[in-house]
């Protein structure tokens, strides 16, 4: 266990802040050749499916709810991450809004034996919390206590204008 990890806190209410730390989520996967393409290389379907097994969490452990994929932004992959290797996640919730909430996930490549790190992807999720029977919940706002989560939340509002007049 995480002696580091923040404890788990019960659900907030939708107006109650909740700090970023609170659901930051860290995911390790080992690349196996099932999880590879014929070069070798993990296939970006695989990358893509853990990213939003992380993105996710994340969400859910900030609303305390269910939570859905409502969007993913533009993936671009960086670098390949080989059989033997290993992928790295961690996942943050960069703004929030009334039902909404946006994820950013960074992975990176890592080779245990030698010892190197690398970027491999970074995708910008956006999750819709959800009740029982599938309606939209609203969330907590994010905590904005430093310049950079106000920061953070503002580049993920003007994300989110992009994305719907891109739609309409």
């Amino acid at each position: 266990m995480n002696d580091d990890a923040p404890p788990l806190l019960p659900r907030p209410s939708a107006a109650s802040p909740v700090p970023q730390r609170a659901s930051v989520t860290h995911m390790t996967e080992f690349v196996l050749p099932p999880h590879a393409n014929s070069f070798g290389n993990v296939f970006g379907g695989q990358i893509m499916a853990w990213v939003d097994i992380a993105a996710a969490i994340c969400a859910s452990r900030h609303t305390r709810l269910p939570c859905v994929t409502a969007f993913v932004d533009n993936l671009h992959f960086v670098a390949p991450v080989r059989v033997g290797e290993v992928v790295c996640l961690e996942a943050r919730v960069s703004a929030a809004f009334r039902t909404s909430l946006e994820i950013i996930v960074e992975v990176t490549g890592e080779n245990p034996v030698k010892a190197t790190r690398w970027v491999c992807t970074r995708a910008v999720l956006t999750f819709v919390a959800v009740d029982a029977q599938g309606k939209p919940m609203a969330v907590p706002p994010l905590l904005l206590d430093t310049p950079e989560l106000v920061a953070s939340q503002k580049a993920g509002e003007t994300r989110r204008a992009s994305r719907k007049a891109a739609a309409s």
